[in-house]
């Protein structure tokens, strides 16, 4: 039974690894009715001998003290201070052991994409949360853009008829410096595939519903091929079949330019018997060029997908709520991901794995 909880929540930030850790703990520094508290004990870990130190970014206190809020040097320290809920944004391969450790504090989770590098992990922390009684969301900003709303609205009139086909890109610069840990295999489970895929996916499955059958993907290195630090994947292509025999094509990459103005964007075309529909909910932009900086300028406006993600999670730990995209998304795309990164490395085609 749900219920409403009106006193300040406690959330803690476990890990700063991920880069948007940062916009995470700038919104919930001043979120009314939040207390935060941060920890990122794996900075150094992460950072990887090759970074390079024009590249580098701040970790760990350093950042915390940048950003404004409380730090403590362990997670076992932020989990003693009893959170309310923690938000994972850890390299990838850690999730699962962050979770469980939250979980088994009462605490409820909001998980970075992808949920989990493996599958067994996902489903492993899916049901410790479970288990537990808390909530596990996982982190997908891009389907609380009112663009991604209005289509779904055009979905579910039958404005586009039956969906035959979908094309969705999600291109982006490579993390470099102390985020290298996204080309590291052992860290993040993979390159852009694993970076890329997920986010398209995870529209596709809200906007359909629809169980992913196959997966047919190619992927290379030619990107970025002169940075000795990426070990995985900076670009693919990827089929998806879907149970209904609609068709789905994303493009992945890492191919924005190492100081293009922004770090990329994400779109998706859905093709009905009735009619196209095409968003780009990170288009709304005022560009230019910087004298003073000798650099193009993209300015960014309209809703921040994070606020509303956040303020999704934060609902749902308040009334008890489970909000979406929930765990059982996490597995479904992750294991669109998985089926991707065989086919890549077979050529084949390959089934996606059903409960």
């Amino acid at each position: 039974m749900s219920h409403t909880r009106t006193t300040p929540l406690r959330v803690g930030i476990m890990s700063f690894a991920h880069v948007h850790a940062t916009s995470y703990a700038r919104l919930l520094a001043d979120w009314p009715g939040v207390e935060l508290l941060g920890t990122d004990p794996d900075g150094a870990d992460d950072r990887g001998a090759s970074s390079a130190p024009a590249h580098r970014e701040l970790r760990g206190r350093a950042l915390a003290t940048e950003l404004g809020i409380n730090y403590v040097d362990s997670y076992r320290e932020l989990l003693d201070w009893k959170p309310d809920a923690v938000i994972v944004t850890s390299a990838n391969s850690r999730h699962r052991e962050l979770v469980e450790q939250a979980a088994l504090t009462g605490a409820h989770v909001l998980c970075e994409k992808p949920l989990a590098t493996t599958r067994e992990d996902a489903l492993a922390m899916t049901a410790a949360c479970r288990n537990a009684g808390v909530i596990l969301m996982t982190a997908y900003p891009v389907r609380f853009s009112p663009a991604f709303e209005q289509l779904k609205t055009y979905a579910a009139d039958n404005r586009l008829g039956e969906l035959l086909a979908m094309t969705g890109t999600n291109n982006g610069r490579i993390p470099v410096g102390d985020r290298a840990w996204f080309t590291d295999p052992e860290l993040s489970g993979g390159g852009a595939l694993v970076d890329h895929v997920v986010h398209v996916a995870d529209l596709i499955d809200a906007l359909t519903g629809l169980r992913a059958v196959s997966v047919h993907a190619a992927a290379n290195r030619i990107l970025h091929s002169d940075k000795p630090e990426v070990r995985a994947e900076t670009g693919g292509l990827v089929t998806i079949t879907y149970e209904n025999g609609l068709i789905a094509t994303i493009d992945c990459s890492w191919s924005q330019p190492d100081y293009a103005p922004t770090w990329g964007g994400l779109t998706l075309q859905v093709v009905g018997s009735e009619g196209i529909a095409t968003i780009n909910p990170f288009a709304q932009h005022v560009g230019g060029f910087s004298e003073a900086q000798r650099s193009s300028l993209f300015l960014p406006y309209g809703m921040d997908t994070d606020r509303l993600m956040i303020e999704a999670f934060l609902s749902g730990v308040r009334t008890g709520t489970q909000p979406q995209p929930d765990a059982a998304v996490g597995v479904r795309t992750l294991d669109i991901v998985l089926a991707a990164q065989r086919s890549a490395a077979t050529g084949e085609v390959v089934q996606v794995a059903q409960d």
